[in-house]
């Protein structure tokens, strides 16, 4: 665990030059000088008018789930240049260090004109959004035909103090859920899970009954990644299995944190029970989300918790392989997916979206003026009409994709699409939604629509969604480091349930005290 102190340091030394550095970025936004190589004059690249003005120059910061991503100039990008009167640089992240990368640029105060913000609520931005550092977008909105259609409810619950210094990025509410591979289920001879048990037990098979059929003991149950809840994306779904509410629940009309209820200790000790058979891999908390499908891929693991969207993606990518070999069957899915298993009460409890995934933020230090402002808002709008959601989904129609009988059938070469193609989708803010050609409609597709409109009607709704509380501003990442550090301690053995419940109190000695007496006045302000 010396490398996960070293980490915690490193993070808090962020954190704190974050809080130095953010008047760097604020006094940038004062400066008279012009805005370097941004465009001097305001243009309309929403409409078919004549583009007298020169070429928009953006810089695009993305996080980049591949190791392979479209270079500046590649065929997609050079296409979406020409498209929207812009030359474009992207500066891709690996999803896995976005956040830190995200702070670090921050403090630098040198900023690209676009940036993705995953976390609206994190310290960092909103300390810098309060301070001036980015353009509040709302009431620009309304000039602009996609942008004008965005969800009130969605902006509501991605603002600050009622403010938005974004363009929320939309999602399905219930797109979460769990993937797992259907030929695998079948050869152990089990069934879809319903229970928790059940998951249990498909785990346990994955890791003991050679479902790849290779007669080695080499495969294991279900992958995790340190990506979501801040450690291993999976467990702020499972956890809900167990009965915790959404990161707050309410209690006699207060808020209380998740971690001090005892469905919370209960989804522990069984990530534990699974670390201590070997069910997840060893190195979960540590991860990189970009190989988080390889496991599945390449016959290692068998289940994902994450969004089921995800099923039909790693499907496409074992057909790909398999057809490599000579072995594929383009008529049989190796992949199926559900919503997810019921609790001990019998119900399903889903983790749902706050119907979107993060922003793109505008900061004033790189767009210094309203005309150059209205500019990038004209290209983020333009984006999202059909053609050009489809180019930065699928590629360009000939080269990434041909259409057959009205839907999109990808290439089956990976390498091409993903130094070509994916990634770029990362720009698109669906406003007011996917207008893309789709590919065709498998029955796994089809099903994928179908869970996650089912999964509507058993989210778990955080009651504290759209609460912006200047505590956790302030003091939001040492609070998180704490539950987080004490709970990866507890699965891997480190630290026993009485140590872990002590980890808590410490959350509460420094700061957590404050931190819920503030929600608690938010939420007796608050309509519900």
């Amino acid at each position: 665990m010396e490398a996960n102190r070293s980490v915690k340091k490193k993070r808090w030394l962020l954190l704190l030059l974050v809080a130095m550095m953010v008047t760097t970025v604020v006094a940038g936004c004062s400066g008279n000088e012009s805005a370097g190589s941004n465009s001097k004059s305001e243009g309309s690249s929403n409409t078919g008018e004549e583009k007298s003005e020169s070429p928009l120059d953006l810089t695009l910061m993305l996080p980049i789930f591949k190791t392979n991503y479209p270079k500046d100039g590649s065929p997609v990008a050079a296409e979406l240049e020409k498209q929207t009167h812009t030359k474009i640089h992207f500066e891709w992240v690996p999803n896995a260090s976005y956040a830190d990368k995200f702070n670090i640029t921050l403090a630098s105060g040198k900023l690209p004109t676009i940036i993705y913000v995953g976390d609206v609520k994190a310290s960092s931005f909103v300390n810098a959004a309060k301070s001036g550092a980015f353009w509040e977008v709302g009431p620009y909105l309304k000039d602009y035909p996609n942008l004008s259609q965005a969800n009130p409810v969605i902006l509501k619950n991605s603002a600050i103090d009622g403010k938005n210094y974004g363009i929320y990025r939309g999602r399905v509410l219930g797109r979460n859920g769990m993937v797992f591979r259907k030929d695998w289920l079948e050869k152990v001879g089990l069934q879809t899970p319903q229970t928790v048990d059940d998951f249990y037990n498909m785990l346990k098979a994955f890791k003991e009954k050679d479902p790849d059929g290779n007669g080695k003991e080499d495969t294991y149950g279900m992958v995790l990644v340190k990506w979501s809840g801040q450690w291993a994306s999976g467990f702020d779904t499972i956890k809900l299995w167990f009965g915790t509410p959404n990161k707050w629940g309410v209690q006699d009309g207060k808020l209380v944190p998740e971690h001090e209820y005892p469905e919370y200790l209960e989804a522990l000790k069984f990530m534990k029970k699974l670390y201590d058979e070997k069910l997840i891999n060893s190195d979960f908390a540590v991860m990189d989300s970009a190989k988080w499908t390889d496991p599945i891929v390449n016959n290692k693991a068998g289940v994902i918790v994450d969004v089921v969207d995800t099923g039909a993606r790693v499907d496409d990518k074992i057909h790909a392989a398999l057809e490599k070999e000579g072995k594929d069957e383009p008529d049989k899915h190796y992949v199926d997916v559900s919503g997810g298993v019921t609790g001990t009460d019998g119900k399903l409890h889903t983790l749902p979206t706050s119907g979107f995934s993060g922003m793109l933020a505008i900061p004033k230090s790189s767009v210094k003026s309203e005309e150059e402002l209205k500019r990038v808002l004209a290209f983020l709008d333009q984006i999202n009409n059909p053609e050009l959601q489809t180019m930065l989904g699928f590629g360009l129609e000939g080269t990434h994709y041909t259409m057959v009988d009205g839907f999109i059938e990808r290439s089956k070469d990976t390498v091409l699409l993903e130094s070509e193609v994916e990634g770029l989708n990362q720009i698109l803010a669906f406003i007011p939604e996917d207008k893309s050609k789709t590919v065709a409609q498998t029955p796994l597709r089809l099903k994928q629509i179908e869970v996650q409109k089912a999964n509507e009607a058993s989210i778990v709704v955080n009651p504290a969604e759209a609460f912006i509380s200047t505590v956790y501003s302030q003091k939001g990442a040492q609070l998180d480091n704490v539950i987080n550090d004490a709970r990866i301690k507890y699965i891997v053995g480190q630290i026993d349930e009485a140590e872990l419940k002590s980890a808590f109190d410490v959350w509460r000695k420094t700061g957590g005290d404050d931190l819920v007496k503030e929600m608690n006045e938010l939420y007796a302000k608050a309509d519900h």
